[in-house]
């Protein structure tokens, strides 16, 4: 297709394009809008302006804060949305997340080991360490066998308002993801506060 040579042709014409074939004052040799920016140059624009709105939505307190008043105000909904998200979409996005950001999931790996050294005392055995292990095998075991997500559960929460427990055999058991998530750190018998 023939391009006008001029923005003044393409105003004419009512073209939304014109085409001088000269390099902009970035190199590009591209075509031009009737303000007279090079399309190329409108493109590397838009690039930069949605990476900084990208790190503006990520880090600002006001949106942070928009956010949460949106999640208080519309729980039901949002958590609906997030059920009937199809398993494979979250995995993706999990291991797309965790790829993006290897610093933060590093952190919070040691983080969790460090929690879980300091809660473990030291007349645990070499014994009840094994078997410490065999639990966790014993929840991914359950989870491929049913499908259903098994995790170990503290039955005293190791970090807790109420009471913090140790990380010992006594203390663990193997129970549904979703009964763990909906337990948090409170103990079992003891309503979660609001």
């Amino acid at each position: 297709m023939e391009h006008p040579k001029t923005r003044k042709e393409a105003q004419l014409l009512g073209a939304p394009h014109y085409f001088t074939g000269k390099p902009c004052k970035h190199g590009h040799i591209a075509l031009r809008l009737l303000k007279g920016t090079c399309v190329e140059c409108r493109k590397m624009e838009w690039v930069e302006s949605n990476e900084r709105r990208k790190e503006y939505f990520k880090t600002s307190p006001v949106v942070k804060a928009i956010k949460r008043r949106y999640y208080e105000k519309n729980r039901g909904a949002v958590l609906a949305r997030a059920a009937a998200r199809p398993p494979e979409a979250v995995r993706k996005y999990k291991q797309d997340y965790k790829a993006a950001n290897p610093d933060l999931y590093r952190v919070l790996v040691n983080i969790r080991r460090r929690r879980f050294r300091q809660a473990t005392p030291k007349w645990v055995t070499a014994e009840e360490r094994k078997q410490i292990r065999y639990l966790y095998a014993q929840a991914r075991e359950m989870t491929v066998a049913t499908g259903v997500k098994y995790e170990v559960d503290h039955v005293i929460p190791l970090i807790s308002d109420e009471v913090c427990g140790l990380h010992v055999l006594c203390n663990l058991r193997v129970i549904p993801k979703e009964e763990n998530l909906k337990k948090s750190n409170h103990l079992i018998d003891t309503p979660k506060h609001t």
